[in-house]
């Protein structure tokens, strides 16, 4: 395999696979699980990092697989001096939290103004939409306390995303979610389409993927079009963030961090290293050894590109790859996607 183009743009960092509600589509098969990832962990994954030839010069590291805000503040104060201590000159690394929002306090406000953290908070529209698949580990709708860290960060001047999941009934009413957004002042949207993960099967599926691909691409006209008439929204990530692929020099590579090995670089709270999905952290596979390339501890970076679990992976994404590239008029846009084996 050749590594010589391998850079490291995205590190997930799993701080704990535990989350304090229970969404129905959730994907984590270890949600319940309270371990901790250790600060000899985080020391230990930005040392092979940074040791490495792979590291690029600008790094998110994204805190999630998990709810990240269970843990306390002062874990994360102390994981970022330490994370920071380490950082070469030449490299710019920018922390970010995906949080479910409801466990934000004035506290996690000041730690997130004083690190610059990203922040994404999941929220799937209003209280009818939200509520009918993000609840408590009791059953209840976590609406309200989502709508109050929200409004929390918003006071505090903190900007974020939110993501959405749209699901069958949500896919049928951009009109009822463009609404939502623009009276809770929500400028940057993110959209995503629900999923058949782990043990979760979708109502989608029962319609098939050309049937989801159409409605969700009438969805996004809608909601593209209601957002130009009316001025409030200013991101949309499933349109903006393809404006500087189509629009740029034909010569120019595109590229896909998941299907590039080790460009988003996953690790579970026990060191252990997945690549291309952090979705896939947690999962069984014999063919692919469970998509585990190492771990921080024991491997690096060299050992877990020329590991058995990367080369199977990398065969099959690349035939998949390949067979994008070959039926697929939009390749040059997307990069291809590893659907050949369904990894």
């Amino acid at each position: 395999m050749t590594t010589t183009n391998t850079r490291i743009h995205t590190i997930v960092l799993q701080p704990t696979p535990f989350c304090n509600i229970r969404c129905k589509y959730c994907y984590l098969p270890t949600r319940d699980d309270v371990s901790t990832m250790s600060l000899d962990t985080i020391r230990a994954t930005f040392r092979r990092v940074f040791e490495s030839s792979y590291a690029g010069q600008q790094i998110t590291v994204i805190w999630h697989a998990g709810e990240p805000l269970v843990l306390p503040v002062s874990y994360y104060q102390e994981a970022f001096q330490a994370i920071d201590h380490l950082c070469p000159l030449g490299v710019t690394l920018r922390h970010s939290f995906q949080t479910n929002g409801t466990l934000v306090t004035k506290e996690w406000c000041d730690l997130i103004r004083k690190w610059n953290v990203g922040v994404g908070v999941s929220i799937d529209g209003p209280r009818d939409m939200h509520d009918a698949n993000r609840v408590t580990r009791s059953g209840k709708g976590t609406f309200d306390k989502a709508m109050r860290g929200a409004r929390l960060l918003q006071a505090e001047g903190i900007p974020f995303h939110v993501i959405s999941v749209l699901s069958k009934d949500a896919l049928q009413k951009p009109e009822e979610l463009h609404a939502f957004y623009m009276e809770e002042g929500i400028r940057d949207v993110c959209f995503n389409v629900e999923e058949s993960e782990g043990d979760h099967v979708s109502e989608l599926m029962q319609q098939g993927r050309a049937a989801t691909r159409l409605q969700f691409q009438q969805f996004l006209q809608t909601f593209w079009t209601l957002s130009r008439k009316t001025p409030g929204i200013n991101f949309i990530r499933e349109i903006d963030g393809l404006i500087t692929r189509i629009f740029r020099p034909e010569e120019a590579h595109v590229g896909n961090d998941q299907v590039e090995p080790l460009a988003m670089m996953n690790v579970d709270c026990k060191g252990n290293v997945g690549t291309f999905s952090p979705e896939l952290l947690g999962y069984r596979n014999e063919r692919y050894h469970d998509f585990l390339v190492g771990n921080v501890h024991t491997h690096t970076l060299e050992q877990m590109l020329h590991s058995p679990a990367m080369t199977a992976m990398v065969d099959d994404i690349n035939a998949g790859v390949e067979a994008c590239r070959q039926e697929c008029g939009y390749f040059s846009i997307c990069g291809g996607a590893p659907r050949q084996q369904a990894l």
